[in-house]
């Protein structure tokens, strides 16, 4: 199959949706599909106010066109709301050319959190978009029903996988841990406001706590929590070992759509500890034990107290966590992305209008 994809979110961006994307992409072509990816990266871009690492391309709806057009593909992914991803929207709609949309982000309660403004507004221009969409792909059921009753109810599962070759429970510790008193407490994530850092770091508990990553908070954490370590960024072979020499992770955002970084701590035998809402529920569960049909062991714990949660989820069997996490393949996810794409796939009516 030949596939476009469309994203304003791409390298070297580090988070979730770039992650799921990338790995997406890769295990498509190792399957022999052609892919095309439009991304900021093939156009002069711009920092985006208040992200700077999401770079918005600058460019025209007639060379996005242009660009789909001449590849000449057979389905058409959208999987962002951005400039990218509405000027592929609109090309599509058009031309009468069905096309599938992701839902990654919350952008409604990013900005709420931010602001302090309502989301509803925010949310139109959401529905508005995905709901021109054959069919919208979503990390889990529970967000499914979220967004039908927000009226998009054409969703298909697209789930999260993890590579078990990088985050293993036999990656070394990093260098960074020694000395550092334990239970180490790990999060991993952007560092902003909407990930709600602080409540993981103002948890009275006893240990350490390490963050991982970077973002426009970063530096008001670091003078304000000074017996926290802050690692900044991490890739591949480091972030794989800061898991590993982790006892509990720790995911305490209020809005994210699933969490990628709970089941790569899993995979590296670290239990989770987390708030009992969306996220933390689609992957660990509400009594703690997963949410994959025939597995009853422990692998983390929710709690409306974070300390509590985190307590629990000490208790947890470390190979409990790396065999919970296997069940989460990337095979298994790019099967669900071209099955969402299966009752749209054909050639594409390219005639200029």
């Amino acid at each position: 199959m030949r596939l476009t994809v469309v994203s304003d979110a791409w390298t070297p961006q580090v988070n979730g949706v770039v992650r799921t994307l990338t790995t997406t992409v890769a295990q498509l072509q190792a399957r022999g599909h052609v892919i095309q990816t439009i991304t900021p990266d093939r156009f002069f871009s711009v920092p985006c106010p208040t992200y700077p690492e999401i770079r918005l391309a600058l460019t025209t709806p007639r060379r996005v066109g242009v660009m789909i057009a001449e590849f000449h593909p057979e389905a058409v992914h959208i999987a962002t709301e951005g400039p990218l991803g509405w000027l592929a929207r609109n090309w599509c709609l058009k031309r009468g050319v069905p096309f599938t949309t992701s839902f990654h982000t919350r952008f409604p309660d990013y900005v709420a959190a931010r602001t302090g403004l309502s989301p509803a507004w925010l949310w139109r221009w959401l529905v508005r978009f995905h709901g021109a969409a054959r069919h919208i792909l979503v990390a889990t059921p529970r967000l499914a029903e979220e967004l039908h009753g927000h009226g998009l109810a054409a969703t298909r599962l697209w789930s999260r996988g993890v590579d078990l070759a990088q985050f293993n429970p036999g990656v070394p510790p990093p260098a960074a841990y020694a000395g550092l008193a334990h239970p180490i407490m790990l999060s991993v994530g952007r560092v902003a406001v909407e990930k709600n850092i602080a409540s993981f770091l103002d948890a009275k508990v006893a240990g350490t706590k390490v963050v991982v990553g970077d973002g426009p908070a970063l530096a008001a954490m670091r003078a304000r929590y000074k017996d926290v370590v802050f690692l900044g960024s991490l890739q591949g072979a480091a972030l794989a070992a800061a898991y590993a020499g982790a006892d509990v992770f720790v995911f305490p955002s209020l809005t994210d759509t699933f969490g990628l970084v709970m089941i790569e701590a899993l995979a590296s035998g670290v239990p989770v500890a987390g708030f009992p809402i969306a996220g933390p529920l689609d992957v660990i569960g509400a009594e703690g034990s997963g949410v994959v049909p025939g597995f009853d062991a422990r692998v983390g714990a929710v709690d409306d107290d974070l300390a509590t949660a985190i307590a629990a989820a000490l208790m947890t069997n470390r190979a409990d966590c790396a065999a919970y996490a296997a069940n989460f393949r990337w095979e298994v996810c790019v099967d669900q992305f071209l099955a969402g794409l299966a009752d749209i796939e054909g050639p594409i009516d390219l005639t200029p209008v």
